[in-house]
């Protein structure tokens, strides 16, 4: 038996849909803020604080292995209401996420293994969610774009840069625009004014958004997420590609992305 641990993204309903096609047994922790897999079979909504529970629901269906799927919020510890283990772990959860979103999730990760469960990865059955290394669209990477690769490359792999999370864009060797708390999506938006001064008279597109995981990160349970919203948003905003990690992002929607972003003339490129 598979058990899955759920937050918020549709990579969930991704997973499940495969794994019923593989007919593998697998029950859901629905822990979405609006506990969106509520009428899933075997579903148990539960909150971020029903840490024991949560365990317990797990031995008691003889889960062996767990994936972990999908965002969850940075908890307010003055609403949740905490079951005796999590109060028991709060001071460290607590301290882990002072320190970011890649440090709760590995002591979750940790505090589970010593439960005596398996964690695997969110890709083990859905190996078509993540990109080759390579070009997937017509339009390729230039001279120019591969230098702010290498930019961005440098931004989210340094760990002393607090505040920096797994996106950057960068524009002809600039970074102009660096993720937050907010997300991907809000940060393109964000950046448009930004974008726009960079264009040219011809409209030609400038500039790239890099996603890659940090190296403190779960590869696990914690890999960037980009979806067709992603992809339109840069487009629309004006940016000339989106590069990932080969193997180690997931890409929704490959299809559709890939399909609008020739119409677009835009890159979809993986490192």
């Amino acid at each position: 038996m598979i058990g899955l641990v759920l937050g918020d993204t549709h990579i969930g309903d991704v997973i499940i849909n495969k794994l019923d096609k593989l007919s593998k047994k697998f029950i859901i922790i629905d822990i979405s803020k609006n506990k969106i897999f509520k009428r899933k079979k075997k579903s148990f909504p539960l909150s971020i604080g029903q840490l024991g529970k949560c365990i317990s629901i797990l031995k008691k269906h003889d889960c062996k292995e767990v994936i972990f799927a999908g965002r969850v919020a940075k908890p307010n510890f003055k609403k949740i209401k905490f079951d005796f283990k999590a109060i028991y772990h709060l001071p460290k959860i607590i301290k882990e996420t002072k320190k970011g979103d890649a440090y709760i999730i590995n002591f979750i990760t940790r505090l589970f293994k010593n439960e005596g469960f398996k964690i695997v990865s969110q890709t083990k059955f859905n190996n078509e969610i993540v990109l080759n290394k390579g070009t997937c669209t017509h339009l390729k990477p230039n001279k120019v774009d591969l230098k702010d690769i290498t930019i961005g490359k440098k931004i989210i792999y340094d760990l002393k840069k607090k505040g920096v999370a797994q996106g950057v864009i960068v524009i002809n060797n600039k970074v102009i625009s660096t993720e937050n708390k907010k997300g991907t999506d809000s940060m393109i938006n964000e950046s448009k004014l930004k974008i726009l001064r960079y264009k040219t008279k011809s409209k030609e597109r400038k500039g790239i958004l890099i996603k890659l995981p940090k190296p403190n990160q779960d590869l696990r349970t914690d890999l960037p997420t980009i979806g067709f919203k992603t992809v339109k948003n840069c487009i629309k905003v004006g940016l000339r590609g989106i590069v990932v990690k080969g193997k180690y992002n997931i890409f929704l929607d490959q299809y559709k992305c890939i399909k609008l972003a020739n119409r677009k003339k835009f890159f979809i490129h993986a490192i």
